[in-house]
C-alpha cells in the first residue's frame, strides 16, 4: 500500500511538473541554465535560474533539486525578491514530497500558496492548491483534498490563460475517480482534452488518453481500452515522456499480471529497460520486485533469483546514494523554524525596542512641555492676581456707586409715584363728569393714560433696583395666585374680546407671592398686549415631584428670530407696541427673568413667525 502510495505521489508530480519538453531537451536546457549562471549579472535572473534548475532537476535527483532552491531561497531572502522565495518554497515542497515527508511537504507548499496569493499569481495559486490536495490525498485527508482541488478549479475558470486547467481537471480524476458518476466523467476528460488541446499541452493529452482507457475498461469495453492504453505508452516513450510512462506501464502490466503473465513480464520487463537506462531508482525498484513477485508466484525460481539479485544491487545503489548525499533534509527544516522563531523573536524586541525610544522621547518632550507650561502658567497666575486685586477694587466701587444709584433710585420712584398718582386720579375724577366736550375728554383720557403708564414705569424701576436674595418666602398656591392674575387682565382681555383659559391643579410652593405676582402677570399682560382681537390665551400649570411648569402660550404676532437673544435685556430693543398701539418699556420680561433664576427656576419662550403663530413663556420653578 505505502509503494502504491508513493507511485501515485510519483505519478502525479510528473504529470503537474514535467513540461512538453522531453527529456534530451531537459538535458540541454540543465546544461544552458548551468552555463547561463556563470554569465548572469541581474540578481533576481540568477534565482529565476536556479528555481528552474531546481523544477527540472528533481526527476533525476532530488537532492540536486534540493541545493537550487536553497541556494534561491537564500539570495532571493537578501534580495527580497518575493517570486523568487515563492518558487523555492514550491520546490522545496517538492523535494519533500518526493521523499515522502508529507508534513514538511505540505508546510512549504502551503507557505508558497500564500506567497503566490499574495503576489496576486493565479496561475502559481492554482499549482499550489492542486499540489496541496494531492497530498491531503496521500495523507488520506480526503475531505481536505477536494476542498483544495475545488479550489484550485474554481480560480482555474476564472484565469484568461486558463491552460494549467486540464492538468487540474486530470488530476482529479485521477485521484477521485468515483467522485464523478460514470455519465459525467466522459465529459470531463473531454472538456480537459479540449483545453490542453488548445494550448498543445501533449503531457495532459497523453495523460487524458490513459484515463480514457482505464474507463473503457471499466466498462467492460476491454480491447479497445487495452488498445488505448498501449497506444497512450508508446505515444509517451514517442514523445519521450519516459518518467511519465513509468506507472503506465505498471498499472497495464498489473492489469495483466493474474491472468495473462506473459504479458505483464513483457510489459514489466519493458519498464525495468527504461528506469534503467534513464536511472530512474525508484521505478527500477518497482519494476524489479514486480518481476521478482510474478517469477516466484510462478515458480520459476531461475528468473526469481536474478531479479532478486537486481534488487540486491539496487537497493545497495539506493544506500550508497543516500549516503554520499549527505544531506539532513529533517535538520534543514527544524532549522529553519529555528531560525524563523529567532527572527520573530528579533522582530518583537526591535518593535519593543522603537516603543521605548518612542516613549523615552515623547516622555522628553512632555516634560519640556510641562515646564514650560508651568512656567507660562506661573506668570499667567501672578497676573491673573494682580487683575483679580484690581477687579476687587473697581467692583467694590460699582456696588458702592449701584448701591448709591439704586437708592437714589428708589427715592426719585418713590417721591415720583404720588404726584403721578395724584395726575391719574384727578383725571379719573374730571372724567367721571358729565357733559364734557369732546376735545376735553380726549385730552383728559390721554393724560389718565399717560399717568397710568408712568406709574407703571415707576413700578418697574422700583422692582428693578430691588435685591432678591432676600426676599421673604412663604408658602404659595399657584394655583390660586395665577386665576387672581388671569381676574385681573380680565378686563383687558375683555376690551381686545380675548378669551384667558386656565388649566391647571392644587400645587403649593415656598416663594415669595408678591414677586410671582409680578412675573405672571407680566407674561399674561405681554399675551394680551401682542394678541389680536378675538384670539384665546391659554396659561396652564404641570408639577411633577421636583419641579413646577407655567406656560403662557399666545397666538399674536410672535417673536422674529432676530429678536431671541435680546429679549430678557433690560430696556432691550426688541420691545414693540401691542396690536392696539400699547406702549412697551423694555423692562419686564428682564425683571421677571431676575425673580424666577432668584427663586431657582428658569425662564424661557418658544416662538417661530416663519411657521407658525404666537409665542410660548415658560416658567420653571423648583418644588
Amino acid at each position: 500500500m505505502k509503494t502504491d502510495r508513493k507511485r501515485l505521489t510519483w505519478l502525479w508530480l510528473a504529470i503537474c511538473l514535467l513540461g512538453t519538453q522531453v527529456v534530451s531537451a531537459q538535458v540541454d536546457e540543465t546544461t544552458g541554465l548551468k552555463r547561463l549562471l556563470e554569465r548572469i549579472t541581474d540578481s533576481t535572473a540568477y534565482v529565476d535560474a536556479l528555481n528552474r534548475l531546481a523544477m527540472i532537476s528533481y526527476e533525476t535527483s532530488a537532492d540536486t533539486t534540493f541545493y537550487y532552491a536553497v541556494r534561491a531561497r537564500k539570495i532571493a531572502d537578501r534580495l527580497d525578491y518575493d517570486k523568487g522565495k515563492a518558487d523555492a518554497l514550491n520546490n522545496l515542497g517538492v523535494v519533500y514530497d518526493i521523499k515522502g515527508n508529507q508534513q514538511l511537504a505540505l508546510k512549504y507548499y502551503n507557505d508558497a500558496h500564500q506567497a503566490y496569493t499574495q503576489l496576486d499569481d493565479s496561475a502559481n495559486q492554482v499549482q499550489t492548491a492542486m499540489n496541496i490536495g494531492g497530498v491531503y490525498k496521500q495523507l488520506g485527508k480526503d475531505q481536505r483534498s477536494l476542498e483544495h482541488f475545488k479550489s484550485a478549479l474554481k480560480i482555474g475558470h476564472q484565469l484568461s490563460n486558463d491552460s494549467i486547467l486540464s492538468l487540474v481537471m486530470y488530476n482529479y480524476l485521477l485521484l477521485f475517480p468515483d467522485r464523478i458518476p460514470h455519465g459525467e466523467k466522459q465529459r470531463y476528460i473531454q472538456e480537459a482534452k479540449a483545453i490542453a488541446t488548445r494550448y498543445n499541452d501533449v503531457r495532459v493529452l497523453i495523460a487524458l488518453d490513459h484515463l480514457s482507457a482505464t474507463e473503457l475498461i471499466e466498462q467492460g469495453n476491454r480491447q479497445r481500452g487495452v488498445a488505448l492504453w498501449d497506444s497512450v505508452i508508446n505515444r509517451a516513450i514517442q514523445k519521450q515522456l519516459y518518467y511519465v510512462s513509468m506507472d503506465m506501464l505498471v498499472g497495464i502490466a498489473d492489469y495483466f499480471a493474474p491472468d495473462h503473465g506473459d504479458r505483464a513480464v513483457a510489459y514489466y520487463r519493458r519498464g525495468l529497460e527504461i528506469a534503467r537506462g534513464h536511472q530512474y531508482l525508484f521505478y527500477s525498484q518497482l519494476f524489479a520486485r514486480k518481476l521478482f513477485d510474478l517469477h516466484t508466484a510462478h515458480n520459476e525460481q531461475q528468473e526469481a533469483a536474478t531479479y532478486s539479485q537486481l534488487l540486491i544491487r539496487l537497493f545497495d545503489e539506493q544506500e550508497r546514494l543516500d549516503n554520499s548525499a549527505g544531506i539532513d533534509y529533517l535538520d534543514y527544516a527544524i532549522k529553519e523554524q529555528q531560525l524563523e522563531r529567532l527572527a520573530e523573536r528579533s522582530r518583537y524586541q526591535t518593535f519593543f525596542l522603537a516603543l521605548a525610544v518612542l516613549g523615552c522621547v515623547l516622555a522628553a518632550g512632555i516634560i519640556v512641555v510641562i515646564r514650560r507650561t508651568l512656567k507660562i502658567s506661573r506668570q499667567l497666575n501672578a497676573q491673573i492676581v494682580e487683575q483679580n486685586q484690581q477687579m476687587q477694587i473697581t467692583l467694590n466701587v460699582l456696588e458702592q456707586s449701584q448701591a448709591e444709584n439704586g437708592r437714589m433710585m428708589r427715592i426719585v420712584a418713590h417721591d415720583l409715584r404720588n404726584p403721578i398718582g395724584a395726575i391719574g386720579s384727578a383725571a379719573s375724577l374730571i372724567l367721571d363728569a358729565d357733559n364734557l366736550p369732546t376735545n376735553e375728554q380726549k385730552m383728559l383720557e390721554l393724560i389718565h393714560k399717560s399717568a397710568t403708564d408712568s406709574l407703571e414705569l415707576v413700578n418697574d424701576l422700583l422692582h428693578t433696583h430691588k435685591h432678591t436674595d432676600d426676599m421673604p418666602k412663604d408658602t404659595v398656591d399657584l394655583d390660586r395666585l395665577l386665576l387672581y392674575c388671569i381676574d385681573q387682565m380680565s378686563t383687558k382681555a375683555a376690551a381686545k374680546n380675548q378669551l384667558i383659559t386656565l388649566h391647571s391643579q392644587p400645587c403649593a410652593i415656598t416663594a415669595n407671592r408678591e414677586k410671582l405676582w409680578c412675573v405672571f402677570n407680566n407674561l399674561i399682560g405681554n399675551a394680551v398686549k401682542f394678541s389680536p382681537h378675538g384670539e384665546r390665551i391659554s396659561v396652564s400649570l404641570e408639577a411633577n415631584l421636583d419641579y413646577v411648569h407655567i406656560s403662557v402660550q399666545d397666538r399674536g404676532i410672535g417673536i422674529p428670530q432676530h429678536l431671541h437673544t435680546k429679549v430678557f435685556d433690560m430696556l432691550t430693543p426688541a420691545q414693540r407696541p401691542g396690536t392696539a398701539g400699547e406702549q412697551p418699556f423694555g423692562l419686564g420680561l428682564a425683571i421677571s427673568k431676575q425673580i424666577v433664576e432668584a427663586h431657582g427656576g428658569r425662564m424661557w419662550f418658544e416662538s417661530d413667525p416663519e411657521r407658525t403663530r404666537g409665542t410660548t413663556f415658560v416658567v420653571e420653578l423648583p418644588r
